[in-house]
């Protein structure tokens, strides 16, 4: 009996040690997102679909809110999220629209949440418990009509929301009786879009619909050094370069003058994009993050994931936030007085963008290669969903890997809503040759839902084919939308990119064509680009093409441009810094 004690104790002893050693994360976030709960979306397909996420430290835990999941998670390290299953409408209510781009605030010990309305007949919620489901009325009908609202809890005591999400009216502000939760006087009208001036807040996937005007939305605030940042999403949902903006003011209802750097928050490029609609928040060491939306955008226009990227506030207290391998492995929050304009990315290279795959049947169109191409739109898929099936990557090379991500896709789901019964269960394999195997990763006992599955490996390991192997899976078919694995080549890098050129019209300002010479030896190349060389806060991927067309600038200002290469070695230098008028 000892001895089994001895065993069970050595068991769970490890199985600690191996998420203590997890140090790092990849977006989109892994958490058991729900699926639509609205029946007419199952015409383009049923699918998970959440945005629009809230994240606030509570008792040193954090809690993330989003659209309508049926509930919240909380979390102790920003990697392992515990689901609560909670309904936030009162019984009889629209069971569809559950917790629409919720607000949070912490007031002291309380926690109080409200999601979008227009009734102005929604409850506004109250927990001092809130990693178990225990909440209650803070007001069973809260008197204010807001869709995406968001709260600010000032340091002096009063409380103020902020909420619009519309193309035709503005962002409103109002405070609210801290005691009473009544709302003070009429709202103030804050905020409207420019996008006659700002590129970014043109409507349409390369800002250039003409046909609809662009929708601000998602409001938050975040207060910094007695400043405070107005924060809004912009111009869709819908699009890669949904993004979140930011004015500042001197008081929590203004007036606002918009940062010269904008968008904050941008994440056009890459694997997944977009970096719309989310919340700046602290963590427990006193560093900053932004949590906001990603775009799949296939089987609905509302189809998205979640993601954190590293955020902060720069020596001249601007707001900024690092998307520079936004969907890489980055490093969890380890210490105080990190330094976000670096980063947290880890160095760990993709290892596999467009090598050979092999797979053990394909239904349809949904081809191999499309597990491997950089892109959560498009993916492959096995005839069944059987135990058995299966998709190898070839690396090419015998490599350094150090994490796989896993990213399912939602082929023939047939679920409605949200379901905490439902896992996934799979096996990881490497091989130096393609026929001796190692057992990478054994997750044959899962029982949760992990739609995007990250491992972290406990050691590095050398491997030229790395395959997955189905043994449940949680919904639908056995399909993939990106098999992706990190770590380290060991080859040369990249040489620094040649002929890197910025050509900015005289008609259009608000647009530039960038080249550059395509590198023998890249696979990708990420461009740096801001309003100061000293402020190149933003940061677009791009993958095997030698232009890009940026039509995200401020109308009348100079921009400054640096562009690198990537391979599965490493990154080159940079180029120097070049200018456009």
């Amino acid at each position: 009996m000892y001895q089994r004690i001895f065993v069970l104790f050595i068991f769970i002893f490890w199985i600690d040690a191996a998420h203590a050693q997890q140090k790092t994360y990849c977006n989109p976030i892994n958490i058991d997102y729900g699926f639509t709960p609205i029946p007419n979306f199952s015409e383009q397909g049923r699918h998970r679909a959440t945005a629009d996420p809230v994240i606030v430290l509570y008792k040193d835990k954090y809690f993330l809110f989003s659209t309508n999941q049926w509930g919240y998670w909380w979390s102790t390290d920003m990697l392992h999220w515990k689901f609560i299953p909670r309904k936030f409408l009162k019984p009889g209510a629209n069971v569809y629209d559950e917790l629409c781009a919720p607000a949070v605030a912490v007031l002291h010990d309380t926690m109080i949440v409200i999601g979008s309305t227009y009734t102005q007949a929604f409850p506004l919620w109250m927990s001092t418990n809130p990693t178990v489901d225990d909440w209650k009325y803070a007001i069973d009908s809260f008197k204010v009509g807001a869709w995406d609202p968001g709260f600010l809890a000032d340091d002096d005591g009063k409380l103020y929301i902020y909420f619009g999400s519309s193309n035709l009216y503005p962002t409103y502000g109002q405070e609210i009786d801290r005691k009473t939760f009544q709302p003070i006087g009429e709202p103030d009208s804050l905020l409207h879009l420019h996008e006659d001036i700002h590129g970014w807040e043109r409507f349409g996937e390369y800002h250039d619909n003409t046909f609809l005007k662009p929708f601000i939305e998602g409001s938050w605030m975040t207060k910094y050094h007695n400043k405070y940042y107005l924060q809004y999403g912009a111009p869709g949902t819908e699009f890669s370069g949904y993004g979140d903006g930011v004015y500042v003011g001197d008081k929590p209802l203004g007036p606002f003058t918009y940062q010269s750097h904008n968008p904050f928050s941008f994440k056009p490029g890459g694997f997944a994009t977009g970096a719309g609609h989310g919340s700046t928040f602290q963590d427990v060491y006193g560093n900053w993050w932004h949590v906001s939306t990603m775009i799949v955008n296939v089987k609905n226009n509302f189809e998205r994931r979640i993601g954190i990227w590293p955020a902060g506030f720069d020596k001249d207290d601007m707001l900024y936030c690092n998307t520079a391998f936004g969907d890489y492995p980055t490093y969890l929050p380890s210490h105080s007085n990190e330094d976000h304009t670096k980063g947290n990315y880890t160095g760990w290279m993709l290892l596999n963008y467009n090598k050979p795959v092999t797979v053990s049947s394909t239904y349809g169109s949904y081809n191999a290669n499309n597990a491997v191409d950089e892109s959560i739109k498009t993916y492959w898929c096995a005839k069944t969903v059987n135990k058995g099936e299966w998709i190898q990557s070839d690396l090419g090379n015998v490599d350094t890997v150090k994490a796989i991500q896993i990213n399912y896709a939602d082929q023939d789901a047939d679920i409605l809503g949200k379901s905490t019964t439902i896992y996934h269960q799979y096996k990881l394999y490497s091989s130096l040759d393609g026929k001796i195997w190692k057992v990478l990763v054994d997750k044959s006992n899962n029982k949760t839902d992990v739609p995007h599955e990250y491992v972290e490996l406990r050691k590095p390991v050398q491997a030229r084919y790395i395959k997955l192997e189905n043994i449940h899976m949680a919904n639908g078919k056995f399909a993939i939308s990106g098999l992706r694995v990190f770590g380290n080549g060991n080859g040369l890098k990249p040489d620094t990119v040649k002929h890197f050129i910025a050509l900015r019209g005289d008609t259009e300002r608000r647009n530039a064509w960038l080249k550059w010479q395509l590198s023998n030896n890249a696979y990708a190349y990420v461009i740096y680009t801001g309003i100061a060389p000293g402020k190149l806060y933003t940061s677009i991927m791009v993958y095997n093409t030698n232009e890009y067309y940026f039509s995200a600038m401020e109308k009348d200002m100079p921009y400054y441009f640096q562009i690198e290469a990537i391979n599965e070695n490493g990154k080159s230098a940079r180029t120097s810094v070049i200018k456009v008028e």
